[in-house]
């Protein structure tokens, strides 16, 4: 395959720098990152590629068309992977408007200068551009829980097709038909922006195409998140705020993973379709935090650990055995979706996609990399977030 020019928004991030380690250090195509560099983008994420000859850097805001225009003429890009959003549901409760700015109007602005680019390409430059929008599950709502009444209640809730086993049951999957019931005001904006892609490719012909992924975990995650939320506030002997009962399931999706997905979306997909991306790995919330828990048991035992903020401790609390003592259940978040499962058979029959990490080879790799770089989570909490919790707003 030719190499190409990619254009990657939000290449600071979590997935976006996973996107263009994948580009710089497995490919021969070259990338222009444009990060608006917002308290989740890192550019430290990048060094290993920083100084490669086929990487460069634009610190723009996705809704500056002005400068958007002048990157596409500067650079020429042959494909534009979009993956700039703001992603955290918790900070959606407390402020949904820059959700919106960024996750609509950024994207309808991103659109316009792409098409704008696209329409005055000639030859086999038009004919092969793509236009790679990349989304979440969460569209999709939420899925029939193993502990929901309703299925024991009312079997024909479970199509014939698409199922996943879980706690002995077969329980539906997201397809890339399943209808959008988006949940909290980021899953709304996500959806926003999906359909205005759809739209763009049906009305103006833009060649676009959307994938839909499951819940990422890996290195460079903002600690927001709940895996390095967890493992962080544990080696401190903080509390491990668990929602609820700690019952959600998500299907898990190690970042390296998803980012060679998207590549190979990117590249060789059919312009019109959508692709869900999967881990092939359900699990309960709590499962997730007692894993987590259990490999910082054998890596870093807690023997000098003293649990600070949890209920009932004092300054003369003793050393835990166990991380898994600072688990602490805390309120539900607001509309929290009960279940996520994604079903990822068509990318695996059409492109030959399957992941290569499965749930604890994946969440071993993640544990030790936190251990082996704590100056880059130090570095990249700026000292507005130092992970207190976030979307108990009502």
């Amino acid at each position: 395959m030719a190499s190409k020019k990619v254009l990657v928004t939000g290449g600071a991030g979590f997935i976006g720098s996973a996107v263009i380690r994948h580009l710089i250090d497995d490919t021969d195509h070259s990338v222009v990152n444009v990060d608006k560099l917002t308290y989740a983008g890192n550019l430290e994420s990048l060094n290993s590629v920083s100084d490669n000859p086929r990487y460069a850097f634009e610190q723009v805001d996705i809704c500056n068309g002005v400068e958007l225009k002048r990157v596409f003429a500067e650079y020429q890009p042959d494909v534009v992977m979009h993956l700039a959003a703001e992603s955290h549901v918790d900070r959606s409760i407390d402020g949904p408007g820059e959700f919106i700015q960024t996750n609509i109007v950024g994207t309808y602005t991103l659109l316009e200068q792409a098409r704008t680019y696209w329409i005055q390409l000639e030859g086999d430059k038009k004919a092969s551009f793509r236009f790679h929008h990349i989304s979440t599950d969460e569209v999709y709502g939420d899925l029939p829980h193993p502990e929901d009444d309703i299925l024991s209640a009312n079997p024909a809730v479970i199509p014939t097709e698409a199922e996943g086993s879980l706690a002995g049951k077969n329980l539906p999957l997201f397809t890339e038909k399943t209808a959008y019931a988006p949940s909290s005001p980021y899953s709304a904006s996500k959806a926003g922006s999906d359909h205005l892609v759809r739209a763009w490719q049906r009305t103006y012909g833009l060649p676009t195409l959307v994938t839909n992924c499951s819940n990422n975990y890996g290195p460079y995650h903002f600690p927001e998140k709940l895996v390095p939320l967890m493992i962080l506030n544990a080696l401190e002997g903080k509390p491990l705020p668990v929602y609820g009962k700690g019952n959600q399931i998500r299907d898990w999706l190690y970042v390296e993973d998803h980012a060679r997905a998207l590549v190979l979306v990117a590249t060789q997909g059919k312009v019109g379709e959508t692709y869900n991306i999967g881990g092939h790995n359900e699990k309960q919330n709590i499962e997730v935090v007692k894993t987590i828990c259990d490999i910082l048991d054998e890596l870093v035992p807690p023997q000098n650990v003293i649990p600070s903020e949890v209920e009932g401790s004092s300054n003369g609390a003793k050393p835990i055995n166990s991380y898994q003592e600072l688990v602490t259940y805390v309120s539900d978040r607001p509309g929290h979706d009960m279940r996520y499962a994604i079903d990822a058979s068509k990318i695996q029959r059409e492109l030959g996609w399957t992941p290569q990490e499965t749930f604890e080879s994946g969440i071993r790799k993640t544990v030790q990399w936190y251990l082996d770089n704590q100056a880059w989570c130090q570095h990249v909490q700026d000292g507005s977030y130092q992970r207190q919790r976030l979307g108990s707003k009502q």
